[in-house]
């Protein structure tokens, strides 16, 4: 047990202020003691079992995807497809893929403890907003993918944006950007990810907006503001070092293509205007 924060700070703050200091200084020792308790505890949990941990991660995505694609009581064919490509996005080997079969399976079970995996996965996650955000939004994908997001879906949803420590509010947003990134990608045959076209109709102009979580309206500092923090909490490098399993990078990579992408099409439409 962290001691020496204690010791020291009434040890000084007596010296410096008598009885009263003695005290400020135990508080003051006290509050540090649990400052580096906490980042020592962090520190043990990032470096152990981190392989573990990054398959924890892996399994959960694709359990509670299928438990979410089986909460309107049957699996669609869109729901198998989406997740097939995701497989084909994360490039999965054969060994890869089947887990991830296996846990969609899973998933769909009547008796799926999804709170005990939630907590798992915050667990695995250590915390980490970034990581528990980016299984948020790839469950929101999986239930968005016949272009619909049905009530027993959505309730699924607000559960497990409940336990990782999402708001009400923080969904609704995040829901909203992944709405706009469907619509903005409905473009081509088969309705898979698309290219990102230059011609810029006002809706797709609306769904770049949405996309980086900023009014029409915004700021040109707003948006930028946004934009830096959207590539901040989807960057590649740091999703990886935070421990994001290395199937999903290819799935990192293509979010921050898309973020990047959105703020280029805003970027050059207020060029027009000026």
């Amino acid at each position: 047990m962290a001691v020496w924060g204690k010791v020291l700070g009434a040890f000084f703050g007596f010296l410096l202020a008598g009885p009263f200091g003695l005290f400020l200084g135990f508080y003051l020792g006290h509050k540090l003691d649990k400052a580096r308790a906490s980042v020592s505890f962090g520190a043990r949990f990032s470096g152990k079992n981190q392989h573990e941990n990054q398959q924890a991660y892996f399994h959960a995505t694709f359990s509670v995807m299928g438990h979410i694609a089986k909460a309107k009581g049957q699996v669609t064919q869109n729901e198998i497809r989406l997740a097939m490509i995701l497989m084909d996005r994360m490039a999965l080997d054969t060994f890869a893929r089947r887990k991830a079969q296996d846990a969609f399976r899973e998933g769909k079970t009547a008796n799926f403890p999804l709170e005990d995996v939630l907590d798992d996965v915050k667990r695995s996650c250590g915390g980490r907003f970034d990581l528990l955000q980016l299984f948020l939004e790839l469950q929101i994908q999986a239930a968005y993918a016949d272009g619909h997001l049905h009530q027993s879906e959505l309730d699924v949803l607000q559960i497990v944006a409940n336990k990782l420590g999402f708001s009400a509010s923080q969904l609704a947003q995040i829901i909203a950007m992944q709405e706009a990134a469907f619509h903005f990608y409905q473009q081509g045959e088969g309705g898979g990810q698309q290219q990102w076209s230059p011609a810029y109709s006002a809706a797709r102009l609306e769904d770049a907006y949405k996309i980086l979580g900023v009014e029409p309206g915004a700021s040109t500092q707003s948006i930028k503001r946004a934009y830096r923090k959207q590539m901040n909490e989807h960057h590649p490098d740091k999703l990886a070092a935070r421990g994001l399993p290395p199937e999903m990078m290819e799935m990192a990579k293509q979010k921050a293509q898309d973020i990047q992408a959105a703020y280029d099409i805003i970027k050059k439409e207020q060029a027009k205007k000026e």
